[in-house]
């Protein structure tokens, strides 16, 4: 690729795709979902640097347990007017406080049937001691 400043840089479909960890197949789906909007040269999709920022928001989104239309809310707000950046992070912070809030609750469930797990192998371990005497 020809050397261009970061901000005009831009990305083959298969670039993007192998520098951000997903398939090609993920890009294709977002961009026909209206979530990236890549140019056109030719028959090659050309993703610009605001295509990657979304698409950075859209997978963290998604690593959050977020849905696709509340990631599609956040990276529309990312496009707005700087005035929107206040409404995009109360949005963003009120979401992630109820993933945060959910993944303690899973937490605790996993650390109490862990130690039912482990509780209820003792006591399998108990009788196989038993039944070998």
């Amino acid at each position: 690729m020809a050397a261009k400043s970061e901000a005009n840089r831009t990305w083959t479909v298969g670039e993007l795709a192998d520098e951000l960890g997903v398939t090609t197949r993920t890009l294709r789906f977002y961009e026909a979902e209206g979530l990236l909007t890549p140019q056109r040269a030719g028959a090659n999709r050309v993703y610009s640097q605001r295509d990657r920022a979304r698409l950075r928001l859209i997978l963290r989104g998604k690593r959050f347990g977020m849905t696709l239309g509340e990631c599609r809310e956040i990276v529309d707000m990312y496009d707005g007017a700087a005035s929107s950046e206040r409404r995009q992070l109360e949005t963003l912070l009120a979401r992630l406080d109820e993933i945060a809030g959910d993944l303690r609750a899973r937490q605790m469930d996993l650390r109490r049937t862990l130690a039912e797990v482990k509780e209820v192998a003792g006591q399998c371990r108990s009788r196989l001691a038993e039944l070998r005497v």
